[in-house]
């Protein structure tokens, strides 16, 4: 038994080590050496706007009245002489920034959300800039008499207010494109005080003298590029997702684009399509009804697009028709998600502890409300799992002192038949059965707890509202490493006190190996989130606290074993 878990321990520690490794390669801006990443282009100079077939195409064949699909770019397309203007709008949580050019949104600021680098400026979601391609677009694919109707890339003129004025609840944006065979298009932008969800208003009217049949597409296009300031000693999730009725949410990665490996549900009349990175999110939403084909793909050069396409029918002429979809682009606050569409709260992403996730993070929360202090309910949230745990711990604990108990007539026996390894063995069974001691007792109540904690390390990992969130003193950013690495400090030394107070395992080699492991993995708590290390220590401190209780309750005076390298 003892040489299987010294193996186990050495498989860990070894894979430990490599991944160590791997991190600190790329923490130093190398390649990573054992797992290595693909590499997307950086974007630089002149952002690249997206071409002529950044236009979808469906995939099913248009009525017969709306003729071929068309792009931008064909003989029969309007020429774009009309001059390009950036249109600034502000409400109380966004400032936007549109583009005449199809009237896309080309940028997205958060009043309330400081970039991670530089506090005094607002984050930048959206954007459109020599370091990034991030836009939401749309459009119709289709055409009138011989003529390309409107897209992300055809000239359209604005009219309305720029601003949210006090005491205002609504703010209206539109733009309108030229008549492109008798048909044009009216895109109504309406915001909303307090919200980062955007109603978007698509109205087709035909003046002219035949019918028309156009597609309305809807698109998110961005880089592959990781989001700046990312952490190396942790990975989240960046890319496209996907939401459907049947298959849920499906997250696609930049690399499966460039392979052709994308699997999704390509029809349905429910869902969304979105864009995630950590901590926020954009997201188009079409109501659940309107059959729609949904679309991952390659746009040029390290572009990719998601999105979704669905029919306005007929538009007959002298008549008008209104599509209406909504664009959310902002943080992943889940219960702002939660109440704006099903399953877009799964942007912020749990993996597969989510069923355990999503009740920590409802339990964080009404401790916040009742604390309103971030790291302090964090304390409080590691205090409750702790009591609810206290008998599996109790037991744990008990195994452990135990063990501690019986440990010195063990190491004696195996001085005394350290020539011997097949007798040793016997006798140290002997002593486990007439001690009545399991000497994995105090392993199996502990990895129960597991899940639970991983699940509350993603929670703490996940939530936005982390973000700048004070705790005391220098701590002023629960989501961003201590400056001072104070919190990763305390960390190792109650890791260490902790391993202290455990039983020395008789093999000297896994004993060595009880004090080197916590050391090697306390070298990522020095690049992680001070939330996270604030969880840890907190988990340190109370675990040490009940092992001195149940030691002295029976018998066993909690002693500290320290390490004998020779």
């Amino acid at each position: 038994m003892n040489d299987i878990r010294r193996t186990i321990l050495w498989v860990v520690f070894g894979f430990s080590l490599v991944l160590l490794w791997d991190q600190w390669q790329i923490h130093n801006g190398q390649k990573a050496t054992f797992f290595p990443q693909p590499v997307t282009a950086k974007a630089s100079g002149t952002a690249p706007a997206p071409a002529a077939s950044g236009v979808p195409t469906a995939s099913a064949p248009l009525p017969a009245a709306a003729g071929a699909a068309q792009v931008p770019g064909t003989p029969t397309a309007p020429a774009n002489t009309a001059p390009r203007d950036r249109i600034e709008v502000a409400t109380d949580v966004l400032k936007l920034t549109f583009d005449t050019e199809g009237g896309s949104l080309v940028r997205s600021e958060f009043s309330h959300h400081a970039d991670m680098a530089d506090h005094s400026k607002p984050l930048v979601l959206l954007d459109e800039s020599r370091d990034r391609v991030y836009v939401a677009q749309t459009g119709l694919i289709g055409s009138a008499n011989g003529a390309a109707l409107a897209t992300h890339k055809t000239p359209m003129t604005f009219s309305g207010e720029r601003a949210l004025k006090e005491g205002q609840n609504e703010l209206r944006v539109r733009f309108e494109s030229a008549e492109t065979g008798g048909v044009k298009l009216v895109k109504t932008y309406i915001l909303q005080r307090g919200s980062y969800a955007i109603k978007v208003q698509h109205e087709v009217i035909n003046t002219g003298a035949a019918a028309a049949s156009p597609q309305l597409y809807v698109q998110l296009v961005r880089d592959g590029n990781k989001p700046a300031g990312e952490s190396s000693f942790y990975s989240t999730f960046t890319g496209p997702a996907i939401y459907t009725e049947a298959k849920k949410y499906h997250k696609v990665e930049f690399s499966d684009i460039e392979k052709n490996k994308v699997d999704i549900d390509k029809t349905a009349d429910k869902g969304y399509v979105a864009m995630v990175q950590h901590y926020f999110a954009s997201a188009w939403l079409l109501a659940d009804g309107i059959a729609r084909e949904n679309f991952v793909r390659k746009i040029d050069t390290n572009l990719y697009a998601v999105g979704m396409i669905t029919p306005f029918n007929v538009v007959a002429p002298g008549q008008s028709k209104t599509l209406e979809a909504t664009l959310f682009t902002g943080p992943q606050e889940e219960k702002q998600l939660e109440a704006l569409a099903t399953g877009l709260d799964l942007v912020k992403d749990y993996g597969w502890l989510a069923i355990l996730a999503k009740p920590l993070y409802w339990l964080l929360d009404k401790l916040f409300g009742l604390i309103h202090n971030w790291g302090w309910s964090i304390v409080a949230l590691v205090l409750l799992l702790k009591i609810a745990f206290y008998w599996l711990n109790a037991k744990a604990y008990a195994s452990m002192a135990k063990m501690k108990a019986i440990n010195p007539r063990i190491m004696d026996m195996r001085e005394r038949l350290k020539d011997n390894p097949q007798q040793m063995q016997q006798e140290m069974m002997k002593i486990y059965r007439e001690e009545k001691v399991n000497p994995m007792g105090g392993c199996f109540p502990i990895m129960i707890q597991i899940p639970v904690f991983i699940a509350l390390y993603w929670v703490l990992l996940s939530t936005v509202e982390m973000r700048n969130a004070p705790w005391v003193g220098w701590i002023h950013d629960l989501s961003a490493p201590d400056p001072f690495f104070i919190l990763p400090v305390v960390m190792t030394l109650s890791t260490l006190l902790q391993t202290a107070l455990n039983p020395a395992p008789p093999d000297p080699m896994q004993a060595k190996m009880m004090w080197i492991m916590p050391l090697v993995f306390s070298v990522m708590f020095f690049f992680f989130p001070a939330g996270l290390v604030l969880y840890w220590i907190t988990n340190n401190i109370l675990s040490i606290a009940q092992q001195w209780v149940i030691n002295t309750r029976m018998g066993v005076p909690p002693q500290f074993n320290l390490p004998k390298f020779k």
